[in-house]
Order: C-alpha cells, then structure tokens, then sequence
C-alpha cells in the first residue's frame, strides 16, 4: 500500500517502467513446442531462464503483470546468491547498489544483548550479505534477460489453464491481444506463493502456519546508521512485540514490526495506524529528524511447502513451491538455489547430455533444503513471534537471562541463511571418502571461495561444466591425465584445473598452500564440482574408476 495521494507504482526512489504486451506468436497461428515455459518473471523466474540461456536453451518468461513488484519485500541477498548471479554475469549491478553488510545486533528493552558476526575474510569474493530492495533485484535480472536472445519475456501474460502430459505440457493464456494455447516441453512454475500452476494441478503446500503477524514499512530518511541486520525485542515503541531495521539503498529503511495477538489488522493497516506506529519505532532507534512513508504491507510466518517439486513435465521453483518465515532472510535465497538447482539439470537433459534421472535430483535435493530452512527458520520463528503462552514465559526468561549471562545471548542469534549440503543427494555416491578428510568442503556441500596468489578467485576459474580440482606437486600422472580424458568425453564442458605449489607446466599456484589448506588437500587429492559448484565427490588419493562412475551417475548415466 501507499500513501494517499500517490499512486499504486508511485514511488520516492523508483521508477516503474510500464511494459507494452507484445502479439504472441501463437495468435498468428505459430504452435511449435518451447524446449521450457517458466511461468512468473520474478527473481526466481528470470534466474532460471538466465540459467537455462546459459546453457543454450530457449525459453519463453510469462507474468500476469506488465511491470516489476512493488515494495522492498525481498531485501537481503546472500554471499551464495551473488555467487549465483556472478555465474550468470549478471552480478555487477548488485554490487554497485547494494549495501553489504556482516554484523547484526540485538536488543532487549532498550538495551544490547547479542551481536553476531558473520564469517568473512580475505578469501571471501562476496560479503555474507546484501541489502536491495526487490524493484532493483528484478530490474537488473531484467536488463540480463533483455539482453538475451534465447529469452522471450510476454508481460501481461495470465496462464489460465493447463493440459500436462507425459510428453508435454500445453498452457491457455490471456493477453490483452487474445488468448492464445502455448506448448512447452517442460514449465517451470515461478508464479509464487499463489501458484496458478499449483492450483491447476490441485495440489496444496503442506506445513505449519504461525499466528504472528507482521507489518512492512518502508520509509525514507537521512539517518547515519551502519549497515547491519538490527533486531528489537519488547521495545518501548512496540512492547511484548519484535521490531527489525534494516538499511538500504536510496536512504531507504526497511521497518518489520509485530502486530499483537488479537489487533486487528485492517485498523492496523490504516494509513494514520502505520505512521504513528513507524514514528513511535524510529524515535525509539534515535531518529528525530524528517522521514517520508514509502510503501507498507503485511505478512505471517509460514513454513509451507509441497511434497515433491516435480510433477512430470512441471517443475516448482522458488515460493510456487515452498513458502518459508523472512528470518534469516531465507526465502528469495532458497529460490535462487532452485532455479541454479533445475536450470543447469534441464538444460543438461534438453541438450542431450544427461538422462532423465537426473531431473529426479531436483525434488530430493532442494526439497531437502527446505527441509533444513524449516528446522532453522521455525526456532527463530518461535522466538520471534512465540505461537503459545509457553514460548512467550521461554523467551521473556531467556531475554531477561540475556542482560547479564552469555549463555542465553546466542538464543537471539536469528541463523543466518548458509548453503545447504546435498549429503544425500543421489548424486554423490561416494559420500563415504569424505571420511578420509578433516577439513574442506564435503561431498553435496558448496565450494569454497579462495583468493588465488596471482590474483582472482578459484571458483571464478570453474567452467560451465563439471569442474575437477586436481592438486599435484608438478604436472598429473598417466593414470590421471587418462582419467581427467574420460571425464571430458563424458561432459564436454568439463574443465581441469591443475593446483601445484610452483605453477608450473600451466597449474595454478599455491605456493603458500592457502588453496590446499582450505579444501584439506594434499598431492593426490580431487575434488569433482558440479555446474553449481557444489562438491559432488572428493577422494584423499583419486580412484579414477569412482571420479568417472561419479560423473556418470551425475548425468543420469550408468559409468562407462
């Protein structure tokens, strides 16, 4: 909502633009199948398709809508999404306009009980965190699609049927030119937290809905705070409720505040409600000055989500397919991971370089992360917005305990967002030889970052491809320089890339072993990178028999 007088895209920092609806070509009678249909050019929608363009594959985008979303909503970017958006070179925008940030701190009746800093060192590319306000995230996700020719972008396009098949998936859409059918092999369903699709195929989002409720404001001020993630707990401008501030480009501020048990929300909603109670918060955090009401909204904690992503030629992505609380900034993060997840696997299966298992990876994997979110999420959630009586005398004791004892501070620690490990994916089958090292990235879990002696990051070395980190002490034997050979004929955007102490003979250096002691690698030692970078096996000593076996299963193929 926004304030009386302005306009519904009437905004203090953004300009909407306004997107003409193009004929479809299907109006003129053209009905040749699309390799994918991503229903929804949200974040998620359009990482997909930029994923999947990556990789050669066409796709048509739809939104029912003819600009970007209004209002700050999702605002914080974490350090594994813009390592997504690096791989789809997408990610100069963010890091100019973004705010990064890697502190937090909590405070209880006016006063600090818990700061909490988020890893980062010289190693690191990317800060753990980002602020942005979501019409940014989507308009330069934009200008990468537009900017594609694989990418056929159809605003003001509403899917308001579906027909799926075994072998395909057809569409009716509305569009201010008529409606039209449209044929895909496979879609993608991007359309959120009230999925079209979803609704078309009657299937429900299973989990638990929580009572607490709270309000988004974004206002507009001059105010010198840092950067950082703050938290208020009973504060004298919301007592027995939680306030979280958060800063962001454009002087803009993000406030969340908890409605009471029992408020009632439409008074709360109200226009005169917001701005006394947003007045009452920001003098609370020291700021007397001036400040505009940019756009307000409301929302509830949920940890929701579906039984299984795909559905045939149907794949769910992002909130179509799990809805999860905003604390530790979670929910526009996870689906970025689906859309990098499905993108790089469909893409793989369309250009016939793996076999159809390998889509039956998607559900487990990103299912599972959702999984892991829920069990992270929902004790914060518990404590943010306490469900029953019970949790309420919990958290007033722990706070309260939190003034003076260490131990019951970290109980305000909101748990980040962090990469999920896929430890059980299908596609790692040799998770067993993670037992032979004491450090490093295991099998399922992210890559890590490291700054490179001659410059640039190891990641930034990854191809497309499956990528084999090899660390040697001088140029690979016979038996792996065949090994790494086969790999190529398997995957033909494989990359190598060579680790040795000198440099020489085209390796990498490492000659103060910064690489070596981050991945816990010795002479000998392999490290096999999916396309996401994420770990799919690692062998102390390589067994090339199980590296390509690894490769093979990774492409839903049995091994050579």
């Amino acid at each position: 909502m926004r304030p009386k007088g302005r306009g519904p895209r009437e905004s203090l920092y953004f300009d909407y633009p306004v997107f003409d609806a193009k004929p479809a070509p299907e109006l003129s009678g053209q009905s040749r199948p699309h390799p994918v249909v991503i229903v929804g050019a949200g974040p998620i929608g359009m990482t997909a398709a930029l994923t999947l363009a990556r990789y050669g594959v066409r796709s048509v985008l739809l939104d029912a809508k003819n600009t970007f979303n209004d209002g700050s909503r999702a605002i914080c970017i974490a350090r594994q999404s813009f390592q997504i958006l690096d791989r789809l070179d997408a990610v100069a925008p963010f890091l100019d306009k973004s705010l990064g940030w890697t502190r937090g701190r909590s405070f209880y009746r006016g006063r600090e009980i818990y700061t909490f800093e988020m890893p980062h060192g010289a190693h690191e590319k990317y800060m753990p965190m980002y602020n942005l306000e979501q019409q940014y995230i989507e308009q330069f996700l934009h200008a990468a699609v537009a900017q594609s020719a694989l990418i056929e972008l159809r605003w003001e396009s509403a899917v308001t049927d579906m027909e799926a098949r075994a072998d395909g998936v057809t569409l009716d859409v509305a569009s201010p030119q008529g409606a039209y059918r449209l044929a895909a092999d496979y879609v993608l369903a991007a359309d959120g937290a009230r999925s079209t699709i979803r609704g078309r195929l009657g299937l429900r989002l299973a989990g638990e809905n929580y009572e607490g409720r709270y309000v988004i404001a974004d206002v507009q001020m001059d105010h010198d705070y840092p950067t950082e993630r703050r938290a208020f707990f009973e504060p004298a401008s919301n007592p027995g409720g939680t306030v979280l501030v958060h800063k962001q480009p454009d002087r803009i501020w993000r406030v969340d505040y908890q409605l009471k048990d029992g408020e009632n929300e439409e008074l709360a909603m109200r226009e005169e409600t917001i701005r006394a109670r947003v007045g009452a918060i920001l003098a609370d955090i020291g700021h007397h000055g001036d400040w505009a009401l940019e756009w307000w909204s409301v929302y509830s904690a949920n940890t929701l989500c579906l039984d299984d992503y795909r559905h045939g030629r149907v794949i769910f992505v992002g909130d179509s397919a799990h809805i999860v609380p905003i604390f530790g900034v979670r929910g526009l993060n996870n689906g970025f991971a689906d859309a990098q997840n499905i993108g790089w696997k469909l893409a793989y299966l369309l250009n016939g370089e793996a076999g159809e298992p390998l889509l039956d990876s998607y559900s487990p994997e990103r299912r599972g992360a959702t999984l892991d979110v829920f069990a992270n999420a929902t004790k914060s959630t518990r404590f943010m917005t306490p469900p029953t009586r019970g949790w309420t005398l919990v958290r007033e004791a722990v706070l309260s305990l939190a003034l003076s004892q260490d131990f019951a501070r970290a109980f305000a620690d909101p748990r980040q967002m962090a990469p999920y490990t896929y430890a059980d994916s299908p596609l790692t089958p040799f998770a067993e030889r993670d037992r032979a090292f004491a450090g490093g990235p295991a099998s399922g879990a992210a890559a890590t970052s490291v700054r490179l002696a001659e410059g640039g990051f190891l990641l930034d070395l990854a191809g497309d491809g499956f990528t084999a980190l090899v660390f040697a002490d001088g140029p690979v034997n016979a038996a792996m320089a065949d090994c790494l050979a086969a790999l190529a004929c398997l995957d033909r955007r494989f990359k190598a890339v060579i680790i040795a102490p000198d440099g020489q003979g085209g390796t990498i250096a490492d000659p103060d072993g910064a690489v070596a002691a981050r991945y816990d690698a010795r002479p000998g030692t392999v490290y096999l990178l999916r396309p996401d970078l994420h770990v799919a096996g690692r062998w102390r000593h390589a067994v090339p028999a199980e590296i390509i076996a690894t490769l093979s299963a990774c492409l839903g193929r049995t091994a050579p």
